[in-house]
């Protein structure tokens, strides 16, 4: 029995829940008014047949009581002939349609009662749904208001939620790292012409060394070659002359030598121009 009850619990929950989701507040107002509109309808068929009925007993009352004030004016023209028989025979039917008028002027009125409380309540029915139309439209309202902030509610959470926060913060990471390898590469840019410029007198500076030690080497052969030629026709000689060779050699150095003095002269002028210049 325990298991059938936890069973049975579990089947209404599901079926609460089911209800529960199915009832749209507009949905389920628009069928309540549908309701009390067909409600309506139904009252007024009711209320027409009532007044019809009103109607008709009035309708034979007023002609039982027209008989009845017949019979009446019959029974005085007996009087005045002189025939009381007649004008007795003539009361009798005057009281039986007395009666029955009476009987129907009773009907008459209660049914006028009920039909005037019916119209009542039938008013009182239309006033509700207008009434029901008003609160609708303002549940409805408050509905659309509702499910409006409930949905700006779960942007705003998803939104402050911590996967969204987490996403920007990596962009931003990733927006540093690529500015910063932007600042790495014009660093790197600027830096270009002055690591030429340096290897570029790095290569003069060699250059010029390989000229001076190619000088020496000219001298140094000249000198042994003077040397062997002394040694060959057996003459002593204390200290070498200088050579046509070595003098050239001499020459061409001092030559480019003072051009260079000359060129450095020149640019530092230049220099002083601009300077003074600035």
């Amino acid at each position: 029995m325990g298991l059938f009850s936890r069973l049975g619990t579990l089947i209404r929950s599901n079926i609460n829940e089911l209800i529960n989701k199915a009832e749209d507040p507009e949905k389920m107002l628009n069928q309540v008014l549908v309701d009390m509109k067909s409600q309506l309808i139904e009252a007024k068929k009711q209320v027409a047949v009532a007044i019809a009925d009103e109607k008709r007993l009035k309708k034979q009352y007023q002609q039982e009581a027209a008989k009845a004030a017949e019979w009446e004016r019959k029974a005085m023209l007996a009087i005045k002939a002189g025939d009381d028989n007649l004008a007795k025979a003539a009361l009798a039917r005057k009281g039986e349609h007395d009666e029955v008028a009476e009987t129907l002027k009773q009907q008459w009125e209660a049914q006028k009662q009920s039909v005037e409380q019916l119209k009542l309540a039938l008013r009182g029915l239309d006033t509700k749904i207008e009434e029901a139309k008003r609160k609708r439209n303002i549940l409805v309202s408050r509905q659309k208001r509702a499910e409006a902030q409930r949905t700006i509610n779960e942007t705003l959470s998803n939104i402050n939620s911590t996967s969204a926060f987490d996403t920007f913060e990596r962009m931003s990471d990733r927006v540093t790292q690529l500015e910063a390898e932007a600042e790495a590469t014009a660093e790197i840019g600027g830096a270009l012409p002055e690591a030429s410029l340096e290897s570029q007198f790095k290569a003069l500076e060699a250059s010029t060394g390989v000229d001076d030690e190619l000088a020496r080497l000219k001298n140094k052969m000249a000198l042994q070659a003077a040397e062997e030629e002394r040694k060959a026709i057996g003459g002593r000689v204390d200290e070498p002359a200088p050579s046509a060779s070595t003098a050239d050699v001499a020459s061409d150095e001092e030559v480019e030598s003072a051009s260079k003095a000359a060129e450095i002269d020149a640019q530092l002028e230049e220099l002083k121009r601009k300077l003074a210049d600035a």
